[in-house]
C-alpha cells in the first residue's frame, strides 16, 4: 500500500489533479448543499475543498475520525466523503456508527481511499459506505460521484403506494421500513434497491438491470456491488439471513423479491 507521504506528493505532482474552472451558476444549481470531508491528508482537504466549492457546494471538513464523527452529529451533511485510514477513529468505524444512528443512516457516504483491491472496497460497502473513490483521483471524477449521490438521495417527486408485505411495511414517502411495526435503519441506496424488487415482486432481475434501476447510468460501482447490498438488506429485513425468505437469489440469474412466503 503507498505510504501517506507518496500519495501528498501525487497529489502535488500528477498532471489529473489540477482544479475545474470556475461555474458561475454552480450555487443554483445545487442550492448549497453541505459537504464534510474527513481526511487527514491536508493537500487533499485543500484540493477537494476548492473544487467544490467552486462548484457551489458548502464544504467543511475535520482531520480526525472522531472530530469528524462529533461534526457530523452536531451539524449532519447532505453528503460525507470519508477517508478509509484515519487517526483516533477509523473510516469503516464511522460508517458502522451512522448506519446505526436513526437519525443519520440515510446520510450519502463517499469513501476515499488509497486501497484498490476489490475486497477493501467491499469491506468498505458492507460496513455501509454508498459509492468509493480509489486515491489518486480527478477532480472531475469526484465532482460526477458526489453529484450522483445527491441524485439519488432526493425523494421522489411523485407519491407512491406504500408496500406491506407480511410483517414488512415499505413506504417511499417517507423512505422508511418497518418489520412486525419495528423501524429498520437503511441507508437511500438500500431503500431504493429494497423498494424496486419489492415493488416488482416474484420477478428475477440481473445484477446490471439492478444497477441500471437503481443506481442509474452514471453509476460508478460494479455488479458486485448488488451483491454486497443484497447482504446487508438480508441482515435487516429477514429473520434468517441465510435462508431469506423474501429477497432470493436464483443462481446464474440474479435476484427477486419473493412474496409467495408472506
Amino acid at each position: 500500500m503507498p505510504k501517506d507521504e507518496d500519495l501528498a506528493q501525487n497529489y502535488r505532482n500528477a498532471p489529473l489533479y489540477g482544479t475545474l474552472p470556475p461555474s458561475r451558476r454552480a450555487v443554483r444549481s445545487v442550492n448549497m448543499k453541505r459537504i464534510l470531508i474527513i481526511e487527514d491528508d491536508r493537500d487533499i482537504v485543500e484540493l477537494v475543498r476548492y473544487n467544490l466549492a467552486n462548484e457551489g457546494f458548502q464544504v467543511s471538513a475535520a482531520s480526525d475520525g472522531n472530530s469528524g464523527l462529533s461534526a457530523l452529529k452536531k451539524t449532519p451533511p447532505d453528503l460525507l466523503l470519508l477517508d478509509l485510514m484515519l487517526p483516533k477513529l477509523s473510516g469503516l468505524d464511522i460508517c458502522r456508527e451512522i448506519r446505526r444512528d436513526d437519525s443519520l443512516n440515510r446520510l450519502p457516504i463517499l469513501m476515499l481511499t488509497a486501497r484498490g483491491d476489490e475486497a477493501d472496497r467491499v469491506v468498505g460497502l458492507e460496513m455501509g459506505a454508498d459509492d468509493y473513490v480509489t486515491k489518486p483521483f480527478s477532480p472531475r471524477e469526484l465532482l460526477a460521484r458526489v453529484k450522483a449521490l445527491l441524485r439519488r438521495a432526493e425523494p421522489p417527486t411523485d407519491s407512491p403506494r406504500v408496500i406491506e408485505i407480511g410483517k414488512l411495511a415499505i413506504d417511499p414517502a417517507s423512505y422508511r421500513v418497518s418489520h412486525s411495526g419495528k423501524a429498520v435503519p437503511l441507508s437511500t441506496l438500500e431503500f431504493r434497491l429494497l423498494y424496486y424488487l419489492a415493488s416488482r415482486p416474484n420477478r428475477v432481475f440481473t445484477r446490471d438491470q439492478l444497477l441500471d434501476a437503481v443506481w442509474g447510468t452514471d453509476r460508478f460501482v460494479t455488479p458486485r456491488s448488488v451483491d454486497v447490498y443484497v447482504r446487508r438488506l438480508r441482515e435487516k429485513i429477514e429473520p434468517d439471513p441465510e435462508n431469506p425468505m423474501h429477497l432470493k437469489t436464483v443462481r446464474g440469474a440474479g435476484y427477486l423479491f419473493e412474496t409467495r412466503a408472506a
